[in-house]
């Protein structure tokens, strides 16, 4: 998929002085430095750009954008690449900007459970600082070690942890952003409480880089789990998991720090792709959910209550089988059967993938109505929805079917995505749930926006960007 709008056209001087700002070792032309900021994951978008540039400051980044805004030249900012909708890709000639080399740790306050860094960090590395003070940074993903905190920040991500702490506009208390006219809001306050008018907070967070660039953060910090309990199941059918979700949290609270489930088809991907992984039963079962508990005292509660929750779901009928982690190096065993999903899911041909949130108590029957949709669509094909069960979220991917042309498979593409958003939207769902509009989803957006909303964000943006140069294209 390409845009085949006007290219962008950046006059050589200007690059010149674009350069002068960030030293010429960092503002990249050469199209073999560009290419890993130019190709994202799923080969979907052809990047072009005219300079790539690496600011080194806060600073840079204003004075980057004061002349942007001057010289009306559009600016694609971009974390770590790691973007499943396009939305950090330049496809115009724009001008990239990459927040890659904000690499600072500004403050950790352990005591207050907060720490103020920069957006270049990968997540990993956030979560690293906050491990050294002792504390937890709960938000956590498969790309953590390559996307970068700026993006986390611009899709307002979610991963494994939303279920006991939140997405991320949930686990932020401040912003430093550059607008687009290079003015910089210093908004680094690390208050738990604070109405002093609208909170612009909220509205940087998730605009995918539209309004501003997010280039500081205070992060709220959690008591680090002294003990996990980390278990897979399996299930005699998926309409199972809803009851056995209630009664993990009724049995754990706000300990259930994972709920987890994905299709036998997940498990076979994995096994047949991945070396190194085994099958955690020795009998094939059609659905599995995967369960963590935290404790915040090292006194064997976490496991007794999972014990606890799987006795008790045996006795209802819940599940077929159960298995507990022995040892971290089994818990991690269980927790790439899950997470290394797209990984094995690659060699199996091209995947259409949803990215898709609906009531958490319809969620097995939307899987349903969806894989039937889907079959119908297109006979053959390999559905696997997995996902978040506690906060609604189902990445329902599609594999192409066995012997048919990826050609052929990837032509149905919008047939196929608008029949499971049709179905998303009527169950009272959401187009995306954790990877943002971008790019591939802004047209369907105005189908599921109603005029009053599509007009406040519009308004929205105009106010932020007058002249349309942060990110366009994108979201709206």
């Amino acid at each position: 998929m390409n845009s085949h709008s006007k290219p962008t056209v950046i006059a050589p001087d200007l690059i010149d002085r674009l350069r002068a700002i960030v030293g010429p070792s960092h503002a990249l032309t050469d199209p073999d430095q560009q290419l890993p900021y130019l190709r994202e994951l799923r080969d979907m978008y052809e990047g072009r750009a005219a300079v790539v540039l690496r600011p080194g400051s806060t600073d840079q980044v204003a004075k980057i954008l004061a002349l942007a805004h001057e010289q009306r030249i559009p600016v694609v900012p971009q974390a770590g690449n790691t973007g499943l909708v396009g939305g950090q890709v330049p496809m115009r000639g724009e001008l990239l900007l990459s927040v890659s080399r904000l690499k600072g740790v500004r403050a950790v306050d352990a005591a207050g459970y907060t720490m103020t860094v920069e957006t270049g960090l990968t997540l990993a590395e956030v979560q690293a600082v906050a491990d050294k003070a002792n504390r937890l940074f709960p938000l956590s993903l498969p790309s953590e070690g390559s996307c970068q905190l700026g993006g986390n920040l611009g899709t307002n991500a979610g991963g494994v942890g939303v279920l006991a702490y939140g997405n991320t506009r949930q686990l932020v208390l401040g912003l430093e952003v550059v607008l687009a006219d290079g003015r910089i809001w210093n908004g680094l306050r690390a208050l738990k409480k604070d109405n002093t008018g609208y909170d612009l907070r909220d509205l940087f967070i998730g605009s995918e880089g539209t309004l501003g660039i997010i280039t500081a953060a205070v992060l709220k910090l959690f008591p680090r789990p002294a003990e996990k309990a980390t278990a897979i199941v399996a299930m005699p059918d998926f309409k199972s998991a809803l009851e056995l979700f209630s009664l993990a949290q009724d049995t754990a609270g706000t300990g259930l720090t994972a709920f987890e489930f994905m299709p036998r088809i997940v498990i076979d991907f994995v096994l047949k792709n991945l070396a190194g992984t085994r099958d955690p039963f020795p009998t094939k079962h059609a659905w599995y959910v995967l369960l963590e508990i935290s404790g915040l005292k090292l006194d064997g509660s976490a496991e007794q209550q999972m014990l606890s929750a799987l006795e008790t779901a045996t006795a209802k009928g819940l599940l077929v089988d159960a298995a507990i982690a022995g040892s971290l190096a089994q818990a991690r065993d269980f927790w790439r059967l899950r997470e290394a999903v797209s990984e094995a899911q690659r060699p199996e041909g091209a995947s259409i993938k949803h990215d898709v949130s609906v009531p958490v108590q319809r969620i097995p029957e939307f899987v349903e109505r969806a894989n039937a949709l889907v079959e119908k669509q297109c006979p053959g094909v390999r559905p696997l929805a997995f996902g978040h069960f506690g906060d609604g979220n189902v990445h329902y991917n599609i594999s192409q079917p066995v012997g048919m042309a990826r050609e052929d498979f990837m032509g149905r593409w919008d047939d196929i995505m608008r029949a499971v958003h049709t179905l998303v939207v009527e169950m009272g769902g959401s187009i995306s749930a954790e990877h943002g509009i971008g790019f591939m989803k802004r047209e369907e957006l105005v189908q599921v926006k109603s005029e009053v909303e599509l007009d406040l964000m519009r308004k929205i943006k105009a106010a932020f960007d007058p002249r349309g140069i942060l990110n366009p294209g994108k979201v709206l």
